[in-house]
């Protein structure tokens, strides 16, 4: 028995190669004079945008006493740290008195802890309880579902200070005034654009998904927890964000209800720093530096999570 071996088949080299090209790099959009005029805006937009934040950092490393000599210098006038010293009670009254500060005790840390402490509670809480309300309401069947929820949402119409003075005197005969929970209440249970927001996401999630979970034995809540949650991360966590820029820029609330220095938040202490006017006006290069601090925790949050924010804004119209 013979067997034939057959000669490799000649390749011709002036036939095209049939291996896969890469994919063709995507053609730059030509620039046009719309194009150019459009990007010319969005700079301009962006610079009066960071102007008042670079002046408030220009005005924060000068020293009060200074900045009327020259008030229209763009760099600061007599460099120096002092006004972050003074805020974060590191400077002695005689240094604070000789750059332009009131001498006056700042007690900055305890400030942000109270900060800290209201915008963690009010946002744990109110997405806690926001979303569920909005499963009951995108995802249980209940007579008078539509009309609650059509009501429920309708006090979105209603402008914040119509509720404040009920508010207040539910908290002040409630004893609460002065105290973190008088501060937390009325934004810790929900809120309708909550509800609104997470509602819009509940209704998009496929129903075989949950229908699977009632064939396994699994309860409202269990299915909440275990199938809903995990699946509402990425608008949960935007709804997260969102509340807690929120509640932590708060001022009239706070400023209402806990004005004690224990309770003090930081929007309400920018405010009480600001008062003490020292050698006939304002402390403003110490201003300056605590708002900037103030300020810091909400811009390395959304430095990390912004992009998470802006691409799951879209969830509150998906469906």
């Amino acid at each position: 028995m013979t067997t034939t071996i057959q000669p490799p088949a000649l390749v011709d080299p002036q036939l095209p190669s049939k291996r896969k090209s890469a994919p063709p790099k995507p053609k730059r959009p030509k620039l046009t004079v719309g194009r150019a005029l459009a990007w010319v805006g969005l700079g301009a937009v962006m610079l009066i945008t960071l102007i008042p934040f670079y002046w408030m950092l220009r005005t924060s490393f000068s020293t009060s006493t200074s900045l009327g000599s020259d008030p229209g210098s763009l760099l600061p006038v007599d460099f120096t740290f002092g006004a972050y010293e003074r805020v974060l009670g590191l400077a002695t009254p005689a240094e604070a008195l000789a750059e332009g500060g009131s001498g006056a005790s700042i007690n900055f840390w305890v400030y942000l802890r109270n900060s800290l402490i209201v915008a963690t509670v009010t946002t744990i809480g109110q997405v806690l309880f926001c979303a569920m309300a909005a499963y009951a309401f995108a995802r249980l069947n209940w007579r008078g579902r539509d009309l609650v929820f059509s009501v429920f949402i309708s006090a979105l119409m209603v402008p914040p200070i119509f509720t404040t003075i009920p508010n207040f005197v539910t908290i002040r005969e409630l004893g609460l005034l002065n105290t973190y929970a008088g501060i937390i209440l009325p934004t810790l249970l929900m809120t309708p654009f909550a509800i609104f927001f997470l509602r819009q996401f509940f209704l998009g999630i496929s129903r075989e998904v949950e229908e699977a979970a009632i064939i396994d034995g699994a309860g409202p809540v269990r299915r909440f927890f275990q199938v809903i949650l995990p699946l509402g991360s990425a608008p949960i966590a935007t709804l997260a964000i969102l509340t807690y820029i929120t509640s932590w820029n708060e001022y009239f609330w706070p400023q209402l209800v806990g004005r004690e220095e224990d309770v003090r938040v930081l929007t309400v202490a920018l405010g009480v720093f600001r008062s003490q006017t020292p050698q006939g006006g304002p402390d403003w290069a110490g201003m300056m530096a605590a708002t900037l601090i103030a300020a810091l925790p909400i811009l390395i949050l959304f430095l990390f999570m912004g992009r998470r924010v802006i691409n799951s804004i879209g969830y509150s119209g998906s469906k």
